[in-house]
């Protein structure tokens, strides 16, 4: 298997409408950029504790009540539970549901798929993302 390189994915131009798709992903499932972002890390890292969502943390905005949010809306799950004697934490991972939203981001990123607009209101700030969403989806370069 071929390395990537640092021109690979210049020329795939992954970050190009980068700030709208996260926008519209953020809008339309009730998320900020920071916990989405967080989420972003948290797949990569596939299993993790309570700890290294903490690490994973420090980059972002404070938000104490985040972890609690996450697991309760579903984006979070517990993947081991801890049973007092061998293991002593819950081992953690994200959700079919935040699988599906990043995956959905990247097909979007790479052109497979559009971006839909019909969910957005029509307050000035869901009309200029709607806008910019119309010209992501007709730039068939990205």
């Amino acid at each position: 298997m071929r390395k990537l390189t640092s021109g690979d994915l210049r020329e795939l131009n992954l970050l190009k409408h980068y700030r709208i798709i996260r926008k519209w992903a953020c809008k339309t499932n009730k998320l900020n950029d920071a916990d989405l972002e967080l989420l972003i890390y948290l797949e990569a890292v596939d299993l993790f504790t309570k700890q290294d969502f903490k690490t994973g943390t420090y980059s972002y905005s404070w938000d104490n009540r985040r972890w609690n949010r996450l697991l309760k809306e579903g984006w979070i799950v517990v993947w081991r539970k801890r049973n007092r004697t061998t293991q002593k934490y819950h081992i953690y991972k994200v959700s079919i549901k935040c699988k599906q939203l990043i995956s959905r981001m990247y097909r979007i990123m790479l052109g497979e798929e559009d971006m839909p607009s019909k969910k957005l209101k029509d307050n000035y700030m869901d009309v200029v993302l709607k806008t910019s969403i119309n010209n992501v989806n007709k730039d068939k370069t990205r």
